[in-house]
């Protein structure tokens, strides 16, 4: 996981910005966090907006179809309800034209009649005659009803005054549920008015809201205008007791509205009054069942969201990580070009300055090498010195020093010449010797064990001498200043079968830790920044490498010691170097 973790983490992540004021413009991982806030902000935003609205748009039209269905179907209920109770009404007034009051009061011929109904329409249970004072004076059918008194009764007042009644779904003599449709006759032989009353069972009435096919669990039944349930209901009361729904205000048309029962639950509630009845069909429906396809919808948008909102991220991710590790790497190539544009003018400087110096200091050695020549000859044959060995010993030092100073002033010169890019073919083995002899005397002092492993057969290289001069110096320079007194430090060569020569510069210091490695050819990285460290050495040298053709790696253990290893070419151009200048 950790080493997952260290391939797809970007280049700039360990970056830590040190630029003083502007440091805000060099914090990378900001910039990177605010691309992504940015982005996600700009993209995911209309995404759930757009989400929000579709769902909204979707469960508002869902509620609608479900008021709209239920709509239907409770006026289709009603139709069916209104149809069946007209059609009984109808069948006894065209018996009343057809008839005539005479004929129905004859029991033998009402009972044709009530066998006729019950043949045609079924559900007709009993007929009889009933005359103005609300004596029953015939009557077919399974009870002793013969002569009762139907004055005190609604329906026999309410009969005799608009001509046509409907009764609720009630028990009584019975003790069945029924109901009784009646329709007023008048006699134009006796000039009085009767009544043809006839009973139905609730069996068919009933059916009419049975074999309805509700979804959502829903249920369909009757109850009067006051809340009494007039057929069976599956969950909302018995038969003939009060419904545990809230009944609106008559209205000509069907009405849809949402309501609690009282059982907590919302319900969709389509009411339609029967007209001329006491009836009020009731289409009742679950609401959370007719929203069910509304949760299938939004997990499905859910999923569909998640799913985007993780394919944009990633994408997001992906692009601003992109980004800013190009923004990143422009930065440090900048940097790194600009000091070491930096770095080669100090260098020249000081390779102009050594030239100079060497000049001036040649001179007066040449004439110090020339006059104490020329002393040791007068001493030698002047018999009185010849065989003074201490003065000969002290004219000889004053030589040797001279000289010593001539190899030095020598080196400098061949340091400052090859400040400027030169080609040249180039013994390895000598340039080696030349960096150490640099920091020999320090090596000396320090204690510090100095190995070199180049074969005298190592085969010469086309290269900048100067810029490997540099290169060299720098990465034995911080191998010094990474080890104690009495380190070791071991400089390697060889070639290798693809024309490439390998160089290895080796210390026992104290190591790189394993977080900083990667960034140690950065501009301005340093582990010794408390020490006066810059963080310019290694990004030189890094781009001095490339800039010769090489490549150059590093290998550190805390404690142990550092490996940089260098691969250079063995073949190069002897007339241009590698910007392409001649």
């Amino acid at each position: 996981m950790a080493s997952l973790i260290e391939k797809i983490r970007p280049q700039f992540w360990d970056t830590e910005s040190d630029a003083g004021a502007g440091k805000s413009l060099f914090n990378y991982r900001r910039i990177w966090r605010f691309a992504i806030f940015l982005l996600a902000l700009v993209a995911l935003v209309p995404l759930m907006v757009m989400a929000l609205i579709d769902y909204n748009v979707t469960r508002h039209s869902l509620e609608s179809e479900n008021l709209l269905r239920t709509s239907r179907t409770t006026s289709n209920t009603r139709r069916t309800v209104a149809y069946f109770l007209e059609e009984r009404t109808k069948a006894l007034e065209f018996l009343v034209q057809d008839q005539g009051v005479g004929a129905l009061r004859d029991n033998r011929n009402l009972a044709k009649v009530l066998a006729s109904l019950q043949q045609s329409f079924g559900g007709f249970v009993d007929i009889g005659v009933i005359d103005a004072q609300g004596r029953q004076i015939a009557y077919i059918g399974p009870y002793d009803l013969l002569g009762r008194d139907y004055s005190g009764q609604e329906g026999f007042a309410t009969t005799m005054a608009h001509g046509t009644y409907i009764s609720r779904v009630f028990l009584g003599f019975r003790d069945e549920p029924h109901l009784v449709i009646s329709r007023k006759v008048h006699d134009s032989g006796s000039g009085g008015d009767f009544i043809l009353r006839a009973t139905l069972d609730t069996d068919q009435f009933n059916s009419i809201l049975t074999q309805l096919d509700l979804p959502g669990g829903g249920d369909a039944f009757v109850v009067d205008r006051d809340g009494i349930i007039q057929t069976p209901s599956k969950e909302h009361g018995s038969l003939l007791t009060r419904v545990d729904l809230a009944i609106p205000g008559y209205s000509d048309t069907t009405r849809v509205e949402q309501v609690r029962g009282g059982d907590g639950l919302e319900y969709t509630v389509g009411y339609a009054y029967i007209h001329d009845t006491p009836f009020i069909v009731l289409v009742v429906k679950r609401t959370h069942e007719l929203m069910k396809p509304l949760q299938t919808i939004r997990m499905e948008l859910l999923w569909i969201l998640i799913t985007s909102i993780i394919v944009i991220l990633l994408v997001i991710v992906g692009v601003a990580t992109y980004l800013v590790n190009k923004v990143y790497i422009a930065d440090q190539t900048r940097a790194r070009t600009l000091h070491r544009m930096e770095h080669t003018n100090r260098m020249a400087s000081i390779g102009r300055l050594a030239a100079g110096v060497a000049h001036e200091i040649n001179n007066p050695l040449a004439i110090i090498n020339e006059k104490a020549g020329l002393i040791r000859d007068l001493f030698v044959y002047r018999q009185e010195y010849a065989n003074d060995e201490r003065l000969l010993g002290n004219i000889d030092s004053i030589i040797n020093s001279v000289s010593r100073c001539g190899k030095i002033t020598k080196r400098l010169l061949s340091f400052a010449r090859h400040i400027d890019v030169e080609m040249d073919e180039i013994e390895f083995k000598d340039l080696a010797n030349e960096v150490i002899d640099f920091l020999r005397k320090e090596a000396e002092y320090r204690s510090i064990t100095i190995d070199m492993d180049i074969p005298e057969k190592l085969p010469p290289f086309i290269s900048d001498r100067g810029k490997l001069q540099q290169i060299f110096l720098n990465l034995v320079n911080n191998a010094f200043q990474a080890m104690n007194d009495g380190g070791h430090l071991s400089i390697t060569a060889r070639d290798t079968a693809c024309d490439q020569l390998v160089f290895t510069v080796e210390d026992d210091g104290c190591g790189i830790p394993e977080a900083d490695i990667k960034r140690i050819f950065d501009p301005f990285f340093s582990t010794k920044k408390k020490t006066g460290g810059t963080g310019l050495g290694l990004s030189i040298t890094y781009g001095l490498v490339q800039e010769l053709g090489g490549s150059m790696t590093v290998e550190s253990k805390v404690g142990v010691g550092t490996t940089f290893t260098i691969i250079m070419p063995l073949k190069g151009d002897k007339t241009e170097d590698r910007t392409g200048k001649a």
